[in-house]
């Protein structure tokens, strides 16, 4: 399967011009599966939704499905979400033909204040796309292990994210932990650019089951690509079943 990790430098406030970059970033496409967006690719990351928030009918969820179709491909990011009063920080996973998954982000950054006007997700949600099962998290979920513990049931995560730079380290050791200890590949997908909250210095990467980086970036706004092997996945797994051996 082939994962494009799409890395760009969101303005804040300003999905229509937002959605317009992305489209010149991905242009045609390169012949992915999955393109991964960051956490709130289209409007900047807004502690208060209430200015740009979305719906499930609105102009970015639209923009995805759209995406979808024209790729023939899945396309996963994150974005505000207005549902039932309740504000979500929300992970679509849009695949052709109009379906769609989405997970609401469980672990809210209480440091930031964002627990103060979204509402955390209950859910765990694995989706199964083209023979691959991946869970998706989003951000701040990266630091607790115990949510995304693999029982056996995926063989990727896909972590969009706005993680600044002063914690970049935190970043990259937690990613290939959590492939490390669950046997599986990761998908981390940072944003670049700087907002009032301080700077992003992407470090987007695709992290093997080994710990080993198949893909990495620097700042800059970027489409990059890798692959995950699940034959090689599948080899590993039963040659070293740690997941077999883990706790309950």
């Amino acid at each position: 399967m082939k994962i494009s990790l799409v890395q760009n430098a969101p303005v804040m406030g300003q999905p229509t011009l937002n959605l317009t970059s992305l489209d010149n970033l991905i242009g045609t496409g390169n012949g992915a599966d999955i393109y991964v967006l960051p956490e709130m690719f289209a409007t900047g990351q807004y502690l208060d939704p209430a200015p740009v928030v979305q719906t499930m009918e609105g102009q970015i969820v639209k923009w995805m499905q759209l995406k979808a179709d024209e790729l023939d491909a899945a396309v996963c990011g994150s974005l505000p979400i207005l549902e039932n009063g309740k504000y979500y920080n929300r992970l679509i996973f849009a695949m052709p033909e109009n379906r769609m998954v989405w997970y609401d982000k469980h672990h809210l950054f209480t440091y930031s204040g964002e627990a103060e006007n979204y509402t955390a997700g209950k859910e765990r949600v694995i989706v199964n796309f083209r023979g691959v099962r991946i869970m998706l998290l989003i951000c701040y979920d990266l630091r607790f292990p115990k949510f995304s513990r693999n029982h056996d049931d995926y063989e990727a995560i896909i972590y969009p994210a706005n993680w600044p730079d002063k914690r970049i380290f935190a970043w990259d050791i937690l990613l290939r932990a959590r492939a490390i200890e669950n046997q599986c590949y990761v998908i981390g997908v940072n944003r670049s650019g700087e907002d009032e909250l301080g700077f992003y210095p992407g470090h987007s990467t695709i992290i093997d089951p080994y710990g080993g980086t198949l893909v990495h970036t620097d700042e800059t706004p970027q489409m990059v690509s890798g692959r995950l092997d699940l034959e090689k996945l599948n080899d590993f797994r039963i040659k070293f079943p740690v997941i077999k051996d883990a706790d309950r």
